[in-house]
């Protein structure tokens, strides 16, 4: 697993522990209103609803406040309009960033993510400048111990690409249309599913051996991603285990 996918893992565990928690929830419940108004409130039949819903009810969201947050996406209750904007950059190492923003005001947003690429030895970046080393997936943790043949199987038959192990753990990478389908097999077979999402998988990493330039890219990545109108921040770094291992505690 990349250096980013454990810092993923370990920012939302920490979010689900302390004071974060409300910011997680908040970001949520503006994703699953922008997944309705752009597709409708229908989980059914719209996909990235329901994987929107399925992700807000992991974090222990309440229903109501995702109801609430459907309707105000669909039109039924009053709500604030935001727009998806992204941006690109480089930070140190030259690792390469992208930021997914959802923003009920562009200049705002847009002068405050550059302010945190530059306080954090950082630069933005030209739409498209690292984009192409990307590669927009499905992703879906699996809880192990699991044999790996039979699993294997299950993911081939239900249209998954592979997976790999993460622990004791496995994240399984399919094509964006099919974290759906492929989900659902899983549970079919009992396996527990712990997370499904959409994201973006970098194409090759930059190895950082270094604790000291871990620690900048890490400053960056958690800057960025604390901002209120961040959803997601991907980046191609890959930092060795055992620095990984310290910031986990």
């Amino acid at each position: 697993m990349s250096g980013h996918s454990k810092w993923a893992t370990t920012k939302h565990r920490k979010g689900a522990k302390d004071s974060a928690r409300a910011k997680v929830f908040a970001k949520l419940i503006r994703q699953v209103e922008v997944a309705a108004r752009e597709g409708g409130g229908d989980v059914n039949t719209n996909s990235a609803l329901r994987t929107m819903f399925q992700k807000a009810r992991e974090a222990s969201v309440p229903i109501d406040t995702i109801e609430r947050a459907i309707k105000r996406g669909t039109g039924e209750l009053e709500g604030v309009r935001y727009e998806a904007i992204s941006y690109e950059g480089y930070g140190p190492d030259g690792v390469a960033v992208i930021v997914e923003t959802l923003t009920d005001n562009r200049n705002r947003t847009s002068a405050e993510i550059k302010h945190l690429f530059a306080k954090n030895g950082g630069t933005i970046a030209e739409p498209g400048a690292v984009a192409w080393q990307f590669d927009r997936k499905g992703i879906i943790e699996v809880q192990g111990p699991i044999d790996e043949d039979q699993l294997l199987e299950w993911v081939m038959d239900a249209g998954g690409e592979n997976f790999t192990a993460s622990g004791l753990n496995f994240l399984i990478t399919t094509e964006p249309h099919d974290v759906g389908s492929v989900r659902d097999a899983l549970e079919a077979h009992k396996v527990k599913v712990l997370s499904a999402e959409l994201t973006l998988v970098a194409q090759n990493s930059i190895p950082v051996q270094s604790e000291t330039e871990a620690k900048k890219i890490l400053r960056l990545m958690d800057a960025i991603d604390d901002h209120d109108d961040v959803q997601n921040v991907f980046a191609n770094f890959d930092i060795a285990d055992e620095i990984m291992a310290a910031y986990e505690d």
